[in-house]
């Protein structure tokens, strides 16, 4: 009886968990960390103001929370975008469209390029970024090595090249989203990446 009062008790923690991280999501990504009310996100995930507070040591920890599922859903995309590819280089230009690609999206680009670099110390921010196993950052790094693996790429330090090509593609998501035409900058910032890329090509 214990052990399924437990199952119980776990399963409605983790419900109001992602009640939580849905509205806060949208709180977050509507109005900006800044301007974000918790007393709305808790209205609209239909919870208490204490329940906030059990799962979530304040506004800043449950931002964090919404963030690492926001990376999460970001490497989704990347991976689902590269899988339709056929070959590994392919597959690696794709998956870096596709992050430029997604980092456009209001949502997205809000939470993650606008507030996460303000809202969360660097080490907390490339923390996800880089150990998250599902994350944008860990599918570049795996198909770099692929790719030096099978010769298709310069052997190259896989670290080196996977932190370079990540903070330029971070830098160019900010630029993106300080442009007035943003649509235009994207174009602009893939075609520039695609150029880098195939300097990386054994020739």
């Amino acid at each position: 009886m214990n052990r399924k009062k437990e199952s119980t008790k776990a399963g409605q923690s983790r419900a109001t968990i992602e009640q939580l991280i849905i509205a806060a999501t949208e709180e977050f990504s509507q109005r900006g960390y800044a301007d974000a009310s918790t007393e709305i996100i808790v209205r609209k995930a239909g919870v208490t103001r204490g329940a906030l507070y059990h799962h979530f040591n304040g506004k800043k920890a449950l931002f964090y929370a919404v963030f690492q599922a926001a990376q999460r859903e970001i490497g989704r995309r990347i991976e689902d975008r590269a899988e339709a590819v056929a070959d590994p280089w392919g597959q690696l230009v794709a998956g870096c469209r596709a992050f430029l690609q997604v980092c456009t999206e209001p949502a997205l680009q809000q939470i993650v390029v606008i507030d996460a670099p303000a809202v969360l110390d660097w080490n907390a921010y490339r923390e996800v970024d880089q150990n998250m196993p599902d994350s944008g950052f860990s599918l570049l790094k795996e198909s770099l090595q692929e790719l030096i693996d099978h010769k298709v790429i310069k052997p190259l330090s896989t670290d080196a090249v996977v932190h370079l090509l990540s903070g330029a593609m971070d830098e160019a998501a900010v630029w993106i989203a300080r442009c007035d035409d943003r649509q235009r900058a994207l174009a602009r910032a893939q075609e520039a990446l695609e150029s880098l890329l195939e300097g990386l090509l054994l020739r």
